[in-house]
């Protein structure tokens, strides 16, 4: 939250008003939404009895892109020209906190503390999230304004935090990215081999402080000494006057053990933590802040190797449950690939006992127990129970060689998940 909480400015050259300040009801509060309210408190001390016109608070919201010679009076038409600007508005709230009654221009404050509530309720339209780069900022700011005759307009002003919310358990967020590449090393006819990289990350969105498991394969078939490495890059853009500037710059990496030639390397879920960042901003039509996870290879005497994989910063955690079955099955998909394999739609039933021992087996392994008595229609007491003794041979041992082949070789459709 920008400023102090409770801040206030010295006005007012004469003495009479001693400061002036702005309190949120909720300090603790980092940031605001679109739909959420905004309250708090206006504070005025006076030393002496003040004559004002009015009290209004403003609450403003704007994105600006700009860069190129700052605009004067006196700047030449060619350096004007050359200065680009462009500025959306996402907010813009006013409301009267103490104004004179009809009919009076001027509205008498005794000396002492006065308080003055307000409270506003943002755009239920989605806001963009607040942002400050080199050739532009996303601001939001509250700012109270006191009206007084006869001297300048006296304010104060505090900074509003908005953030967009990006819930990573959208859909489009939890899907797995997979991309491949391979270069060859050298040049002309004095090729030495190539290099191959295969990268995947398990979902597009992830949050602050989240790591992220990085699954990668490289192959060196060159004649070099190779470095895998993995980094988060943030691409800031700016338009302006139909003018574009871009920024790109590394927020995290993490490095691989040297792959000699000839050698290859895997990583099964080599973790990379995003620090703390500003939130993907794709809903600004002036500035946009994207992120990517490129997995690359520093090849010497070469240009590097690299994937880029496409990466969103959300604010709304993952919760493990919206798509637990793609998570998991990304996650394995390379060591239980057999589970793809199609399987005959109608399984063969497993033997019957009496095609396995034959009548001839069956009646020398008759036990040659009694038969029970003929107890119909007297009591029989105690009785018995009467178990005879397994003596059949057990089931055939299970082969993957059919005992009765056909004519026709089948083939079974074979598919890996890659």
């Amino acid at each position: 939250m920008g400023g102090e909480a409770g801040c206030a400015a010295a006005v007012g050259a004469e003495g009479r008003v001693k400061s002036l300040g702005l309190v949120f009801e909720d300090e603790r509060k980092g940031c605001y939404s679109s739909g959420e309210t905004v309250a708090g408190h206006v504070l005025l001390e006076a030393s002496e009895p003040v004559a004002l016109r009015a009290l209004r608070l403003e609450a403003q919201g704007r994105a600006t892109a700009a860069w190129g010679p700052s605009p004067c009076p006196r700047a030449s038409a060619s350096a004007a020209a050359l200065a680009v600007f462009s500025e959306v508005e996402y907010l813009n709230v006013r409301l009267s906190l103490r104004e004179p009654p009809a009919g009076e221009g001027i509205i008498l404050l005794q000396p002492g503390k006065h308080e003055f509530p307000f409270r506003f309720q943002l755009p239920s339209e989605p806001l963009v999230t607040s942002f400050t780069g080199k050739y532009g900022s996303i601001q939001y700011c509250v700012r109270a304004v006191l009206e007084r005759p006869k001297v300048p307009d006296q304010s104060v002003k505090r900074e509003l935090q908005v953030v967009s919310h990006v819930d990573v358990n959208t859909p489009a967020l939890l899907t797995p990215v997979l991309k491949t590449q391979e270069k060859m090393v050298g040049c002309w006819f004095f090729t030495s081999g190539p290099v191959s990289l295969s990268a995947k990350i398990e979902r597009k969105g992830y949050c602050n402080g989240e790591a992220i498991p990085i699954y990668a394969e490289i192959e060196n078939c060159s004649s070099r000494l190779i470095v895998p490495k993995a980094a988060i890059f943030q691409t800031q853009t700016y338009l302006a006057s139909g003018k574009t500037k871009t920024i790109r710059h590394m927020v995290a990496n993490v490095r691989g053990n040297h792959i000699a030639s000839g050698s290859t390397d895997t990583w099964n879920g080599k973790t990379l933590k995003i620090p703390p960042v500003t939130p993907s901003i794709l809903d600004c039509c002036i500035i946009r802040v994207d992120y990517s996870l490129a997995v690359y290879i520093h090849i010497p005497g070469a240009k590097k190797l690299m994937l880029e994989l496409p990466l969103v910063i959300g604010t709304i955690p993952y919760n493990g449950f919206g798509s637990r079955n793609s998570s998991i099955a990304s996650q394995f998909s390379m060591d239980m690939s057999w589970l793809t394999l199609t399987l005959p739609e109608q399984p063969e039933a497993p033997p019957n006992y009496a095609d396995v021992v034959s009548e001839e087996e069956f009646s020398r392994h008759i036990p040659p127990y009694p038969q029970p008595p003929n107890c119909e229609g007297e009591v029989c007491c105690p009785m018995f129970a009467c178990i005879q003794e397994f003596r059949f041979q057990p089931p055939p041992l299970y082969s993957e060689v059919d005992p009765h082949p056909s004519d026709v070789e089948e083939t079974q459709p074979v598919s890996f998940i890659l």
